[in-house]
C-alpha cells in the first residue's frame, strides 16, 4: 500500500441509518479535499407508514451529494442482504453507477432486484467469496466473517494509508448460528495487533443488557413449542432468517408435519438459499394449493407478513382473503420475530383478528421462539475487547441509541467516540477525529414508480386528504358572466351523525359559493383563476365552521 500524502484525509459520511434503523447508506473518502476517491457501503431503505406517508412502501436515503461525486465513486460495497443494507440499490444505482460488490448469498438477491428494475444487464456485480478480499483505488478491504440473522453477513476490514476502519455492519456473537461460521475471532484479534483506527458499529440493541441469545437455542424452543400444538400451526418469521426458516422446516419434520412456504418473499429467499447451497438438507416442501388436502395436525405453514404488514400473507390468511390458506378456532400462529418499532399497532391488529377466530397465539413473549440478529451490551463490550479501536463511531440506530453507544465506548475507555447524524462529513485521520462539514441528506419516497421529494406536494396532499377530508366545487358560467348552474358541492371524508344535518351543510356550501361569485364584478367573473381563488376561500371558511376542519377544496369553471 502506498503512503500517504501531506494533503489526504480519510473521511466517513453517513447518509443514512444514523438517526434511524434502517435505510443504511455509509461512504468512505480518501484523498485530498478536492480529489477524494469514495467507496459506498451498504444502500437500503426504510419502509413507509400509512399514517405518515400514505400510499408510499419504501423510503430511501437521499445521495444527492454522492450524486455530484459519481465519477469518484469506485465501488457500492454491500455487507449483508437485508433491505435495510441492499433495498435501495436497484432505486438509486442509476444515480450512481458504480460497480457492485457482494458475497454469494447477498449477490443472488441483488441479481433479483436488478432484474425486477430492467438492470440486470447494466450493473457490474462481482461476487466476492467468504472470506475473500478486494481492492479498490486507496482501500484494501477485507470481508471478515460474523454472525447475524441471515447467510453471509460480513464486518468489511477497510485499510488505508492513513489507518484501518473495522465497519462492522450488523452482527451479534452467536456460538451456534446454524448456518455458516461463527465470528472470526482470530481476525478481530489480529486486527486489533494491526491497530484499529475507528470502529463504525451496530447500535440497535445498545440498551438490552446481556446477550442477544443463540438460534441453536431457538430451534430447540420451536420444536418443542410446535409438537405441543393441535390443528393447523403457522410460523412466521423473517424470510431472510435462513437458519430461521431452516428450523421451521425441520421442526415440522420433527413434529410429522409437511412444511408449506407461504408469501413471495418467502419463496424468493428460499430460492436463493438453495442457489447458493444452503438449505439442502430439509424436508420436501409442498405448495399452498396441495396443503389443504392435509389434516390440519400434519400441516405447517411457513408464512411471511410478521410486522402485520397488510398485503403479506399472514394479514391476508387473517381477513379470509388468501386463495390457499385458512385457519380457524383451534390451530395455532406463532410468531417466531420481534417487534419492530413503528409496527406495534399493525402487528396487535393482526393478532386481534385471528383472535376473535379463536386462533391460539404464540409469541415471543411465551416462549423462546426467537433472538435478535443485534448485539446486546455483552456483546458490545466483547469486540470492543477484541478489536481495540482508537475510535468509536456508533451507527444504525436513533439518536438516543447513538448517543448510549458513545456513552459504552467511554465506559470501554475508548479514547476518542463521536456521535454521528446523516450528512455529518467526519474526518477520521489525521489528527483527532473531528466533524469537519455537514452535506445534504435526507429521505425519497417511492410513490409507485416514481422517486419523489420528501417534500413533494402530491404527498402533502395526501397526507391532508386523509385528514381534513376535501371538497369539490363545479360552477357553469355563461358568455356573459351569470351562473348558469351551481355551485354544485361534492364532499369526501367528511360526514355528520345526522344525515339531514349533512344536507344542510351542502346547501351551506353552495351558498357560501353563491355570495362570493356575487360579490365579483363583471370583469372579475370573467376571469377564471379568480372565480375559483374566490370560491375556493369562501367554500373552506365555510366547511371550517361547519367541521371545524381544513380540507382540499377544488373549484372547475365551466365557460358555456
Amino acid at each position: 500500500m502506498s503512503k500517504a500524502k501531506p494533503d489526504d484525509e480519510l473521511v466517513f459520511l453517513p447518509l443514512g441509518g444514523s438517526g434511524e434503523i434502517g435505510m443504511n447508506l455509509n461512504a468512505y473518502g480518501y484523498g485530498p479535499p478536492d480529489a477524494r476517491k469514495w467507496i459506498v457501503v451498504d444502500i437500503g431503505v426504510t419502509f413507509g407508514r400509512e399514517d405518515t406517508t400514505p400510499g408510499v412502501d419504501l423510503i430511501l436515503p437521499d445521495p444527492t451529494y454522492l450524486e455530484e461525486e459519481r465519477d469518484n465513486i469506485i465501488g457500492i460495497v454491500l455487507t449483508h442482504a437485508h433491505e435495510d443494507h441492499i433495498g435501495a440499490l436497484g432505486w438509486l444505482w442509476p444515480r450512481l453507477k458504480s460497480p457492485v460488490y457482494a458475497t454469494p448469498f447477498t449477490a443472488a438477491l441483488v441479481r433479483e432486484k436488478l432484474k425486477e428494475q430492467g438492470l440486470l444487464d447494466k450493473v457490474s456485480l462481482t461476487e466476492i467469496p467468504l472470506k475473500g478480499q478486494l481492492t479498490l483505488g486507496p482501500f484494501d478491504i477485507d470481508f471478515v466473517t460474523l454472525t447475524h440473522s441471515i447467510p453471509e453477513p460480513n464486518g468489511l476490514a477497510i485499510r488505508t494509508p492513513l489507518g484501518l476502519v473495522w465497519h462492522t455492519g450488523d452482527w451479534k456473537i452467536d456460538p451456534d448460528p446454524l448456518i455458516g461460521e461463527t465470528t472470526d475471532e482470530a481476525k478481530l484479534r489480529a486486527m486489533a495487533e494491526e491497530g484499529v483506527l475507528a470502529m463504525v458499529c451496530d447500535s440497535t440493541n445498545v440498551f438490552v443488557e446481556g446477550t442477544a441469545g443463540s438460534e441453536g437455542d431457538v430451534r430447540e424452543k420451536l420444536t418443542e413449542v410446535i409438537a405441543g400444538c393441535k390443528g393447523r400451526v403457522a410460523v412466521t418469521a423473517f424470510a431472510s432468517n435462513v437458519a430461521r426458516v431452516e428450523t421451521a422446516l425441520k421442526a415440522a419434520k420433527a413434529c410429522g408435519r409437511t412444511p408449506c412456504l407461504v408469501g413471495r418473499s418467502m419463496h424468493r429467499i428460499f430460492n436463493a438459499a438453495q442457489s447458493v447451497g444452503l438449505l439442502q438438507d430439509v424436508p420436501h416442501v409442498i405448495d399452498e394449493d396441495d396443503a389443504g388436502s392435509l389434516d390440519p395436525e400434519h400441516v405447517l405453514y411457513l408464512c411471511t407478513g410478521s410486522q402485520g404488514e397488510a398485503r403479506a400473507a399472514l394479514s391476508r390468511i387473517a381477513r379470509g382473503e388468501h386463495r390457499h390458506v385458512s385457519l380457524k378456532e383451534g390451530d395455532t400462529v406463532i410468531f417466531s420475530s420481534r417487534v419492530i418499532p413503528g409496527n406495534e399497532a399493525a402487528i396487535h391488529d393482526l393478532q386481534n383478528a385471528f383472535l376473535e377466530k379463536g386462533v391460539e397465539l404464540i409469541t415471543a413473549d411465551d416462549h423462546f421462539v426467537h433472538v435478535s440478529g443485534h448485539p446486546a451490551r455483552d456483546e458490545l463490550r466483547q469486540m470492543y475487547q477484541w478489536a481495540r479501536p482508537r475510535i468509536a463511531v456508533p451507527v444504525h440506530g436513533e439518536k438516543r441509541h447513538i448517543r448510549e453507544h458513545v456513552k459504552l465506548a467511554q465506559e470501554m475507555q475508548v479514547p476518542e467516540q463521536i456521535a454521528p447524524s446523516n450528512g455529518d462529513l467526519i474526518r477520521l485521520a489525521p489528527g483527532p477525529v473531528a466533524l469537519i462539514d455537514e452535506v445534504p441528506a435526507g429521505r425519497l419516497f417511492v410513490d409507485g414508480n416514481t422517486i419523489v421529494e420528501a417534500e413533494d406536494d402530491a404527498l402533502k396532499d395526501r397526507k391532508r386528504l386523509g385528514a381534513e377530508g376535501s371538497i369539490h366545487v363545479s360552477v357553469a358560467v355563461s358568455g356573459k358572466n351569470a351562473i348558469l348552474a351551481g355551485p354544485t358541492v361534492n364532499v369526501r371524508g367528511l360526514s355528520m351523525e345526522d344525515e339531514e344535518d349533512f344536507e344542510l351543510a351542502l346547501e351551506e356550501l353552495e351558498r357560501a359559493g353563491q355570495a362570493a361569485f356575487a360579490k365579483l364584478n363583471h370583469a372579475e367573473r370573467g376571469d377564471d383563476d379568480l372565480v375559483e381563488a374566490s370560491l375556493m376561500r369562501a367554500v373552506r371558511k365555510a366547511a371550517e365552521r361547519l367541521w371545524r376542519k381544513r380540507p382540499l377544496v377544488d373549484v372547475t369553471v365551466l365557460r358555456i
